[in-house]
């Protein structure tokens, strides 16, 4: 199996390097679990196998759930930290709030 080249992460405001990084971890982690929950499906031969599916479903999505959690506060942290005066530090929150009232 080929491995995919890493990402190359930019520079700029919306995120650090670090928390870019940090994401990007816990990302690849997530797509490790649904690889694993893909060979389950298809190995999947008795009724009980369907548990098995269903847990680690779970742990996947709870996984990504963690993962925008992550996102969003570290926005949150590097918006508010951010440059730029006062009231784009505001338009900046206010964004961000707007974001985790559409999909949180």
């Amino acid at each position: 199996m080929a491995s995919t080249p890493p990402l190359k992460i930019l520079t700029g405001t919306a995120l650090t390097e670090q928390q870019k990084k940090d994401l990007l971890h816990r990302l690849a982690r997530v797509e490790g679990q649904l690889r694993g929950v893909q060979k389950l499906v298809a190995k999947a031969a008795e009724p009980e196998d369907c548990e098995a599916i269903a847990q680690q479903m779970s742990a996947a999505r709870k996984a990504l759930d963690r993962s925008f959690v992550t996102l969003m506060t570290s926005a949150i942290v590097t918006q508010a930290e951010g440059e730029g005066g006062e009231e784009n530090r505001q338009q900046s929150l206010q964004r961000l709030v707007r974001l985790l009232d559409k999909f949180a």
